[in-house]
């Protein structure tokens, strides 16, 4: 039998942030993982990435797992958002919040090489990786969870980091919203003629969105272009070079002509809010808790900032010497984290029905709306602290210090 004060269901880069955001808690953290990560970086860059924005650079600095490679981050300074057949746009950059940059490109794998790398140093938290739960069971007085390899584990709360399609939250049952956008994402890696000068750029194109966030290389992007699914998989299956006519001109051409690289995935999109992020002896954080469009890339900022919620509620409960798995101690957190996500839900659900509406007095107001933005100054240095996830009630260990 092994002990632990926290079982964190989920190794992945929001379950690992969890246990090393634990770190100076004085509780013991166990992390069940079912497959560990691949070691290296591929020639070109994965196309699974994330927009780690500033608040979530700070944090992942301050618990030392920020990866060390460069040349495999690729800071933005600026992004560009504009409509097809448009003059209506909205532009911003860090300047305007006195920083450096917004944010970084990241491939997920190699940030949860560098999360990975820093728990094995951590004598807090105990890997059981490769493992899988194969059954849990949560009381009054505890959390018992059997692994496949027959290993029992108890703790005092049991914490699901398991993604969207989340084992321990199918074992709860905590009661689930949910709905199909009705579009799929298209994630790949291309090469651009023109550099992308470490701009993120966004572009609707009637039901579509397709973004280009800049990767290292000055002349590399990750895209996501959100499309409707049969699209979607059309896009994928067409030969590289029709591809690439295509997207070119779907970006209207912003960074001439593109040559994807590597391999296309077309990923299905779905709203998931669950009822409960808490329950007695459990939590829920990131994708098992809640998923939103990609079309603001803070799905994985959203994750790392509940993660980082969830540890300081628990350092505190822990430091007044309460019980740490109680449903009166964990609702604040789930107050807290119901509110920015169910706020970034509405936001990105508002956001692409307005944009994919295709009727005149729609689109009227929609390019006004745009245009007047991109000339209100305060608006705009709102709209960018969302950017830099420095606006909301932010984790301490997210807060970056001031110049």
């Amino acid at each position: 039998m092994q002990a632990a004060d926290v079982i964190v269901i989920g190794g992945g880069m929001v379950g690992l942030t969890l246990a090393l955001a634990l770190e100076h808690s004085g509780l013991k953290v166990a992390v069940i993982e079912g497959q560990t990560p691949e070691s290296g970086l591929p020639d070109i860059p994965d196309n699974r990435v994330s927009a780690i924005n500033l608040a979530s650079q700070t944090l992942l600095e301050r618990l030392q797992a920020w990866p060390t490679q460069s040349d495999r981050l690729g800071p933005y300074t600026d992004m560009e958002v504009w409509e097809a057949d448009s003059a209506a746009r909205i532009e911003f950059s860090a300047g305007l919040m006195h920083q450096t940059h917004l944010g970084h490109i990241v491939e997920n794998r190699l940030l949860q090489q560098s999360l990975l790398a820093r728990a094995r140093q951590c004598p807090h938290i105990s890997l059981h990786m490769p493992a899988r739960a194969a059954s849990v069971s949560v009381s009054e007085q505890g959390a018992f969870v059997l692994l496949d390899n027959g290993t029992p584990i108890t703790g005092r709360l049991l914490v699901g980091a398991d993604g969207a399609r989340s084992w321990l939250r199918q074992q709860l049952q905590p009661g689930m919203i949910e709905w199909d956008y009705d579009h799929s994402a298209l994630v790949a890696t291309v090469a651009t003629t023109e550099p992308h000068d470490q701009t993120a750029r966004q572009i609707f194109r009637g039901n579509d969105i397709l973004a280009f966030l800049p990767l290292a290389d000055p002349h590399q992007c990750s895209i996501v272009w959100s499309c409707a699914p049969e699209r979607a998989e059309e896009l994928t299956a067409l030969p590289a070079t029709e591809f690439n006519k295509l997207l070119s001109h779907a970006f209207d051409l912003r960074l001439g002509r593109c040559e994807v690289l590597g391999p296309r995935m077309a990923i299905p999109l779905k709203a998931r809010f669950s009822q409960q992020f808490c329950g007695p002896r459990w939590a829920l954080i990131g994708d098992a808790a809640h998923t939103i469009h990609p079309l603001a890339g803070q799905g994985v900022n959203l994750g790392l900032q509940d993660a980082a919620a969830l540890a300081q509620t628990l350092e505190t409960l822990h430091r007044q010497g309460r019980d740490i798995g109680t449903l009166a101690g964990l609702k604040s957190f789930e107050r807290w984290r119901k509110a920015e996500a169910a706020t970034l839900l509405a936001a990105m659900e508002g956001l692409k029905r307005l944009f994919t509406h295709s009727h005149p007095l729609v689109r009227g107001v929609r390019d006004l709306g745009l245009s007047l933005t991109d000339r209100l100054t305060p608006l705009k240095r709102k709209l960018a602290a969302h950017a830099l996830g420095t606006g909301g009630l932010q984790p301490g260990l997210s807060i970056p210090e001031k110049n």
